[in-house]
């Protein structure tokens, strides 16, 4: 179990059912509060259960065992109807990671009400759809544009600024739809890491994540060069999936940065720090915005989208999650982009629009396209950046690894300040930058 902590999540499918109810210690009369977002493409009878903060292990296998025989018992009277339903499928994924802990499934309303009853549920979300977040297609201007403070010229417009070990031992990790790990703009620095969605193919179908994983790292397209790169797929090949499966991404790639961390450890050789990037969205979901929370306290610097519908960002997850880096699109004209969401939860611009980086197809294979989801990976590459030329451990600069909050205000804090226009008054109007020639 990841490290005690985290928060737990389940879905659901409706039918009827007879079960023993729980043990009265844990039964409670209040009903957890069932939630949604006015947004949300809800999944019909899916749903993501979360525990209450410090539930502890004794509890939440016993809760495991007794939602596993409720839908036992509910399958075994359905057969005996003829009635038997195979989307009756009990616990889908389970999470626990920091002060995240839950489970996933689908259910009939009845389990679903015991559920609810469980004195260790804090609440409900119905699982619902999420996307990528490119917007239209067709000389990545953006990395000339992060590394110049003024707006670019002809003289700049194609000239990257860069320290060339930028991104040495720092892993970025890739929740989107699976990369092309042999494309050739990765110099064998890309693994696969997981597959979430079941029966799904370990390959990048739909071309969104190798574009994202060009930018974070690749070597013509890429912020930062060097990183390696962590393929985990959550999206399936038409760039949509399901809320839980992303959660249980979030988890892996929190799981997967542990186990980097307490293998330098034991390797003895530095650990510089990991980030992670999700180019995705939906309706606004606390689960989700929790998981990416819960992520963010055990180290991993997280980029997400800040969404496509030129509205409140806040409405919208992940890009409302607290602890994440939420990014907006610019143009090379140095505006904000039409399309691009906006509002308090936006902590940063990159660029967005008409952004060249590695495809599907073959190994060459490159593609022009826009949206918040080509800005977020901007700043995903500027996480590895930026921990890679921090002081290690054997210097006499040395302090301590940067925790996430201390990198996002450095983050912050190097950005071109008022450069952009087009950025609502409640909007911060701020540009990332490299900081080549600070």
């Amino acid at each position: 179990m990841l490290a005690k902590k985290f928060l737990l999540v389940a879905t659901f499918l409706f039918t009827s059912t007879a079960a023993t109810p729980y043990h009265n210690s844990y039964y409670s009369e209040n009903v957890a509060p069932l939630v949604s977002s006015e947004s949300a493409q809800i999944i019909p009878d899916s749903y993501i259960i979360v525990f209450k903060k410090h539930v502890d292990e004794v509890k939440v296998k016993y809760h495991h065992s007794c939602v596993n025989d409720y839908v036992s018992e509910e399958k075994r009277d359905l057969s005996k109807r003829g009635l038997l339903d195979d989307f009756i499928s009990g616990i889908k994924h389970t999470f626990d990671f920091d002060n995240f802990q839950g489970y996933s499934g689908r259910f009939s309303k009845e389990v679903l009400d015991k559920i609810r009853r469980s004195d260790e549920v804090a609440y409900v979300e119905k699982d619902q759809m999420v996307y990528a977040t490119e917007l239209q297609k067709n000389a990545p201007w953006g990395l000339a544009r992060i590394s110049h403070r003024s707006r670019l010229t002809f003289g700049t417009f194609n000239k990257y600024l860069y320290n060339e070990n930028g991104g040495d031992g720092v892993t970025v990790y890739i929740i989107d739809t699976g990369v092309n790990i042999n494309h050739e703009d990765f110099e064998g620095r890309a693994v696969w890491g997981i597959t979430v969605p079941q029966g799904d193919e370990d390959i990048d179908g739909n071309g969104h994540g190798t574009h994202v994983a060009g930018t974070v790292a690749g070597k013509s397209f890429g912020v930062s060069k060097r990183s390696k790169i962590v393929a985990i797929k959550v999206l399936r090949s038409n760039g949509s999936g399901t809320m839980s499966d992303v959660i249980k991404g979030v988890e892996y790639a929190a799981q997967f940065h542990l186990n980097e961390k307490e293998k330098a450890r034991k390797e003895r050789r530095v650990f510089k720090g990991s980030g992670a990037n999700m180019s995705l969205g939906g309706g606004k979901s606390r689960t989700l915005d929790d998981a990416v929370n819960g992520a963010v306290s055990v180290g991993l610097n997280f980029a997400v989208a800040a969404g496509n519908d030129n509205r409140d960002a806040c409405d919208y997850s992940p890009a409302a999650a607290e602890n994440a880096i939420t990014v907006g699109a610019s143009t090379i004209e140095d505006e904000r982009a039409w399309f691009s969401n906006y509002g308090k939860c936006v902590d940063v611009f990159g660029p967005g629009k008409d952004i060249r980086s590695a495809w599907i197809g073959s190994p060459r294979a490159t593609n022009t396209i826009s949206g918040t989801s080509m800005a977020s990976p901007h700043v995903a590459g500027l996480i590895a950046y930026l921990l890679s030329l921090e002081p290690d451990s054997s210097s006499e600069f040395y302090s301590t690894l940067l925790t996430p909050k201390e990198l996002k205000n450095k983050i912050l804090n190097l950005a071109t300040k008022d450069k952009l226009s087009k950025i609502p008054s409640d909007t911060k109007n701020l540009l990332i930058y490299n900081n080549y020639d600070g």
